[in-house]
């Protein structure tokens, strides 16, 4: 995948995560304050219209006039601002007895005008929500129909020792103003802060992507280093085994002296059971040794023992031929498969013989190794 393909679609998973995420937490937070503000709004109207209920209960017993006190009831909240919420006063049968528009003054409520609850039922936010979003009755003294009405009676006081009630009504076309406009500024927020999420997401990702990239790439580079070097490690090693052979072959019957004391030996003198064999060194594939046993393993699969250690062995043993790759094993450059890189700065040798044990060279005797091979 290209990575303009690859950052595309991180883009895209990343805007419908965060989008639709987002979209849910707003909509959860616009229900929430806006029931939060219906309930203040739905609160304040009901402390009015006790307040006021009390009011007009405490004249009443105090013994003035029935009719004085809908003359100081109707002065106190004649021309009030209908805008924004107001109480008003009938009876129980639903003529108007104080109104802040004194035209209404004695006539019947008007079914289209108001939604009533009951009174030993309070309307609550998310009645209230209801019926701003889906125009819903939620049933009383009176159910009415008319979705155009520009106010609603959310809460409803009767006047002890009266047959009077006080209404509190509230503003449905200015509450709904001011729920738009705190969906509004919801879903600017929202927008704009999905967007930034998005954009500042895709900035992390290109520099992360851009940071292991060129990490990665470092990496290629050193990988192909090392694969172009193991390559002419193992050309090297198929090399020196023609270079050995032919060696073998014009030298087949001369000994070279390694350090003017020890001659290098073309035969080793080995066992197998009771039967003493003698073998040719350039027949040898890789010299073993465990729990103070040595095997001495040839190319044509066949396997001896000597009593010789392997220090004794290797001294007298072509170097030119031989590796010593640990303290545990000699092996011949015939003997040898294939050469891979392994863990950090070592090498994995493949023996064309089966061996359990995997012929490691330490990151200490790799230089000697590829000296060896005349790399």
């Amino acid at each position: 995948m290209k990575k303009d393909n690859l950052y595309l679609f991180t883009l895209l998973a990343i805007s419908v995560i965060v989008f639709i995420i987002g979209y849910l937490s707003m909509a959860y937070m616009v229900k929430a304050s806006t029931n939060q503000f219906l309930e203040i709004q739905i609160e304040s109207s009901k402390r009015e219209a006790r307040e006021f209920a009390e009011l007009v209960a405490s004249q009443l017993e105090s013994g003035i006039d029935r009719e004085i006190v809908v003359q100081y009831i109707q002065r106190s909240i004649e021309g009030t601002n209908i805008e924004t919420g107001f109480v008003c006063m009938f009876d129980w049968s639903g003529v108007e007895i104080c109104h802040p528009d004194p035209q209404k003054i004695g006539k019947q409520t008007n079914p289209d005008e108001s939604y009533v609850r009951p009174i030993d039922s309070e309307i609550n936010s998310e009645d209230f929500y209801d019926l701003l979003t889906n125009k819903k009755q939620q049933g009383g003294i009176r159910d009415f129909s008319n979705e155009s009405r520009s106010s609603e009676v959310i809460y409803l006081y009767p006047v002890r020792n009266s047959d009077w009630i006080i209404a509190a009504h509230a503003n449905i076309e200015k509450i709904e103003k001011q729920i738009n406009h705190l969906k509004f500024n919801f879903l600017l927020v929202y927008l704009l802060a999905s967007a930034s999420i998005v954009l500042l997401s895709l900035l992390t990702v290109r520099f992360l992507g851009s940071y292991y990239e060129k990490t990665l790439e470092l990496k290629n580079e050193k990988l192909a280093e090392e694969v172009i070097n193991l390559s002419k490690l193992n050309s090297n090693l198929n090399q020196y085994k023609s270079e050995i052979s032919r060696r073998i072959e014009d030298e087949s019957e001369k000994q070279d002296e390694v350090d003017n004391t020890v001659r290098i030996k073309n035969r080793l003198l080995t066992y197998s059971k009771d039967k003493l064999i003698s073998i040719r060194v350039d027949e040898i594939a890789f010299i073993t040794t465990e729990h103070s046993l040595t095997s001495i393993s040839c190319l044509d699969g066949q396997k001896y023992s000597s009593n010789s250690s392997l220090d004794e062995l290797y001294s007298s043993l072509d170097p030119m031929l031989f590796f010593r790759a640990n303290r545990q094993c000699i092996i011949s450059v015939k003997g040898i498969d294939e050469i891979f890189k392994y863990g950090n700065n070592q090498l994995k040798i493949k023996l064309n013989q089966d061996f359990d044990n995997a012929i490691i060279i330490s990151k200490n005797r790799v230089a000697d190794f590829k000296k060896w091979l005349n790399m």
